[in-house]
Formats: structure tokens, sequence, C-alpha cells
């Protein structure tokens, strides 16, 4: 199979999918937003119509309950696991992404009146407080749990770029790097 047609987020769903054991979309949707969805955003309609390209692809398993809702249930299968070895396997070439929306109004801000520019600064700082105090609760809560120990090792990273994040905006805001020409 040609690893051409798969995409991050293929390899999102293959990699929850092991990870979690059969799951519908929906199920998909609630696992990325309490992982994998804090450092790599994307369009959560990708986690309905993707598992249905892989299925199509052969990547996935699919079963449809006869009965009631008649959910859709995902399920990695030999391919599928040999793919995600695969993609693992590779070298990371790409550099560090960053697609921080704030960072694009900063970079056009000499066409912002400088009191939304002040507004934009201390949003971010709330924000960046916030995530801050929600991945160090995520850390204690499951500090005591060696079954998701390596899923945490990305937290580390996430909590520093977020206080390096935090740090620049209370700089910007302090006035320290926000001299207009």
């Amino acid at each position: 199979m040609s690893t051409s047609r798969l995409t991050t987020t293929s390899y999102v769903v293959l990699g929850m999918i092991a990870m979690r054991g059969r799951s519908t979309s929906y199920d998909l949707k609630r696992a990325v937003g309490h992982s994998v969805g804090y450092f790599w955003p994307f369009p959560h309609a990708q986690l309905y119509s993707e598992p249905k390209r892989l299925a199509a692809l052969g990547l996935l398993d699919l079963e449809i309950e006869d009965e009631g809702r008649r959910r859709q249930l995902y399920d990695i299968n030999q391919r599928g696991r040999e793919e995600l070895k695969v993609w693992l396997a590779r070298r990371g070439e790409d550099p560090l992404q960053v697609r921080d929306i704030a960072e694009l109004k900063l970079f056009f801000g000499e066409f912002a009146d400088p009191d939304d520019l002040t507004s934009l600064a201390a949003e971010q700082i709330a924000q960046h407080r916030s995530r801050i105090l929600e991945y160090e609760q995520i850390q204690h809560r499951f500090a005591d749990r060696p079954d998701v120990a390596s899923r945490l090792v990305p937290l580390g990273l996430g909590l520093r770029i977020e206080r390096a994040a935090l740090s620049f905006w209370e700089e910007l805001l302090d006035g320290h790097r926000c001299a207009r020409p």
C-alpha cells in the first residue's frame, strides 16, 4: 500500500483505534479531544470521514450494528497496524508546526488598533494560563498511572511551549516588545 494516500489524520485515527480498540467516530472525537487534540488540532469532522476512508483502503475493519442505533464500529486490522508501525518508524523530517491565530494577527498588527493588540495579548495570557493549569491537572491526575506514562511525555513539551508563549505575551503586554514603528 502506498502511504502517500495517508495523512497525519489517517495516522491519528489508526493510532487511536490501535490504542483504544473498537471505536465509533464519536468515540474517536472524544478521545482526540482529551489527548492529541491539545497539540494536533484539526477539524473533528475528519474523524467521521477518515475512518470510512481507511476502511475502504483495507486498514480498518468496519462492523455496523444490526439493531438499535446501528453504530459503525471501526477496528484496526493487521494491515492498519503495519502502516502505523511504518509511519512511526519514519524519521521526523518535518519541522515543528505551530498554528496560532493570535500570532498571525500579531504579524498583521500594523493594521490593527493598538487597543485591539492589547486586548489580544491579555486574552492570550488568560488562555495560556488556563491551558497550563489544565496540563498540570492532567499530569497530577495521571501521575500514578504507569499505563499512561508514555502518553504524558508530550504533555511536558506542551507545558514548556505554553509557558514560553505565556512569557512572550506577558512581555508584549508589558511593552517590552510592542513598540510600534
